[in-house]
C-alpha cells in the first residue's frame, strides 16, 4: 500500500473525533483493501508512531476522552495536522465500529503543551538544532489549537538557535 500522509491519518482519526492506536491501524488496513494493496504492519505502525512524534496527531489518556475507549490511550487530530481523508476512506464509519466518542479540547491542548514542554528541554539541552527549530515551530501551532500558553518554552527554543 502506498504510505498515508500524516494528514490523511489525521483525516481518519477527525472521522471519529478519537481512535486508539489499533483502531487508526485497522482503518489503514480496511483502506489499502479497498484499494486492492498489501499492508506492512511494520509501516502501519511507523507512520502512526511519526505522526504523534510531528504532532499531526496527539495521544490522550482514555480518560480524557468522551465516550468508550477500549485501551488506555487515544488519537485524536493534533495542532499541526490539516486533516485530509485518504482515497476510499469516506465508508469507514460503516466498517468500523467505533463508539461515538469527543474530546474537551482544552484538556488536550495542555496534553500536547505539557508534552511540548518536556520535549523542548530535552532538544535543548541535547543541542538537537533540526528539533529545536521544528518544536518553536509547533509551540505556535498548539498555541492556535488551544488555550495554552507557550512563549516561554518558545523563547528558550528560540535562544538555542540564535
Amino acid at each position: 500500500m502506498e504510505e498515508a500522509t500524516h494528514d490523511e491519518l489525521a483525516g481518519i482519526v477527525d472521522l471519529f473525533d478519537a481512535l486508539t492506536r489499533e483502531e487508526l491501524e485497522q482503518a489503514l488496513v480496511e483502506v489499502a483493501y479497498r484499494r486492492g494493496a498489501d499492508v506492512r504492519e511494520d509501516a502501519v505502525s511507523a507512520a502512526v508512531a511519526e505522526a504523534i512524534r510531528e504532532y499531526y496527531l496527539v495521544e490522550l489518556p482514555a480518560d480524557a476522552v468522551e465516550g468508550e475507549i477500549d485501551g488506555d490511550e487515544a488519537l485524536i487530530v493534533g495542532p499541526v495536522a490539516f486533516p485530509m481523508l485518504p482515497d476510499e476512506g469516506e465508508d469507514l464509519p460503516h466498517i468500523l465500529d467505533v463508539p461515538e466518542r469527543s474530546v474537551d479540547r482544552a484538556t488536550a491542548a495542555e496534553h500536547a503543551a505539557e508534552r511540548l514542554r518536556g520535549e523542548a528541554a530535552t532538544a535543548v539541552d541535547e543541542g538537537d538544532e533540526e528539533r529545536v527549530a521544528t518544536l518553536a515551530d509547533v509551540t505556535y501551532d498548539v498555541e492556535a489549537w488551544g488555550p495554552v500558553e507557550l512563549r516561554e518554552t518558545r523563547e528558550r527554543l528560540l535562544a538555542l538557535g540564535e
